[in-house]
């Protein structure tokens, strides 16, 4: 028995239009990977390329059904990943006692919210903004890397409990 893609609801173009979406997804989730992973951090290429080539393909299915019976099926999808991302993020995020003080220390913020942002990214890609997920991959990497020297000139004042 042959299957030809017309058969499968979506003709030639459509398919490359959505591979090149998922593809764009999983590569500017690597662009983001790979500055965790050369920062030494847990979440690196191949955790930040599955999140968002996995968060482009939660909104792939509300798209390709017809919206007239499910009109917020989109907005569900999209609600959908970013709290179940959030988990994943928390999981990030790893609370140490320190060895003099015995205070908990929480690590992970920025590894959590690049992991976030990453499943954003994802998802904007596979609705097929290009622009705006380049856009958002170069803030992300400035973010990532380029903002950590402002760090320095911004006077922290912590709390002690």
């Amino acid at each position: 028995m042959t299957v030809s893609v017309a058969s499968l609801g979506a003709g030639a173009g459509e398919w490359w239009g959505l591979s090149w979406r998922l593809i764009l997804a999983a590569l500017l989730g690597g662009a983001i990977g790979v500055n965790r992973q050369m920062a030494g951090k847990a979440g690196g290429l191949r955790t930040h390329m599955l999140v968002s080539l996995g968060a482009a393909l939660f909104l792939v299915i509300p798209t390709s059904i017809d919206a007239t019976i499910h009109p917020d099926a989109i907005s569900r999808s999209i609600q959908g990943v970013a709290t179940g991302v959030g988990f994943l993020g928390a999981g990030e995020i790893v609370h140490q006692s320190r060895a003099k003080s015995g205070k908990p220390e929480v690590k992970g913020l920025t590894s959590a919210a690049a992991i976030w942002a990453t499943a954003a990214l994802g998802m904007i890609a596979s609705a097929g903004l290009w622009q705006a997920s380049l856009i958002g991959t170069l803030l992300t990497l400035f973010i990532l890397g380029g903002a950590k020297w402002l760090e320095a000139f911004i006077p922290v004042k912590r709390k002690e409990e």
